[in-house]
């Protein structure tokens, strides 16, 4: 206990001295990410900024021309790209490839730890959005996606931290147990502190900062769709917890939103049988 207490501390001044300086996202991904999260996105503006990016805007394409949407012209232009899958499916794409390689360090037990993270990460933002599509409460699904993909931001930036300090200080060696109960217990805070200093909307950060609340207010919808969704993923085993005896539709918040069991099953047998979502 002393030491868990002693390195919680110490982790924390780490954090608070390094969370300015250290770069979770590259500075075209938060540009994007930014662009993304506003009320209007301008299309040109993510247009431009998906095309300087080869990695983003080959998978853009990909999937552009994949059988679920591909139209009888291939399509080859990021702008084509865009008019033909709309902002939703753009926002999905786009934050999802964004997102997969911002989880990864270098250290092979850091990167076990951020691809669970990670897949945890992907798995309620997918929850998230399609419980908005089917709970109608004007949530619209790119906004519920990304508030789930970004809800446990805290947790990468600590890892990134640990990162750091791992190759400043050889030899560093920091049980998996410990850096677990670390994020736990302090990535509520520094994803909200990360979040407004990067310039995220503040119900962003807000969600980041309180989807761990024992109670939220009834109105605050994305909220309760991204603790429901996170709730489904840890009852799945999807990331870092495995929680598979909690009865989903009787928790309060699942009891607010009116979730149903058919709603429920949909979203679970999405993530079940959608494992590249994952890989």
């Amino acid at each position: 206990m002393a030491e868990q207490s002693a390195f919680l501390k110490q982790l924390k001044q780490y954090v608070e001295s390094e969370r300015f300086s250290l770069p979770v996202f590259d500075p075209v991904s938060l540009r994007i990410q930014l662009e993304l999260v506003k009320k209007d996105p301008n299309l040109r503006t993510i247009e431009k900024l998906i095309t300087g990016d080869q990695a983003l805007s080959g998978n853009l394409l990909k999937v552009a021309n994949s059988p679920l949407y591909r139209g009888l012209v291939v399509t080859t232009s990021v702008r084509s790209a865009l008019t033909r899958l709309g902002l939703t499916e753009i926002t999905r794409i786009v934050l999802a490839g964004i997102s997969k390689r911002n989880f990864r360090s270098g250290d092979r037990q850091l990167d076990g730890l951020m691809k669970k993270l990670w897949q945890h990460s992907m798995g309620c933002a997918f929850a998230a959005g399609m419980l908005s599509n089917c709970l109608d409460f004007g949530v619209l699904q790119h906004e519920a996606f990304t508030a789930g993909l970004m809800h446990d931001i805290g947790k990468l930036l600590i890892l990134k931290v640990v990162a750091e300090r791992k190759k400043r200080m050889r030899g560093l060696d920091i049980s998996t147990n410990l850096l677990v109960e670390a994020m736990d217990s302090l990535h509520a805070e520094q994803g909200y502190l990360l979040l407004k200093h990067i310039h995220m909307p503040e119900s962003m950060a807000v969600i980041s900062r309180d989807h761990h609340l024992e109670n939220v207010s009834s109105d605050q919808y994305v909220l309760l769709l991204v603790r429901l969704a996170n709730r489904i993923c840890h009852q799945m085993g999807i990331g870092l917890k495995h929680e598979p005896d909690h009865d989903l539709l009787m928790i309060p918040d699942a009891q607010v939103v009116g979730l149903k069991q058919p709603d429920l099953e949909k979203v679970q047998h999405f993530l079940i049988t959608t494992p590249e979502l994952f890989s």
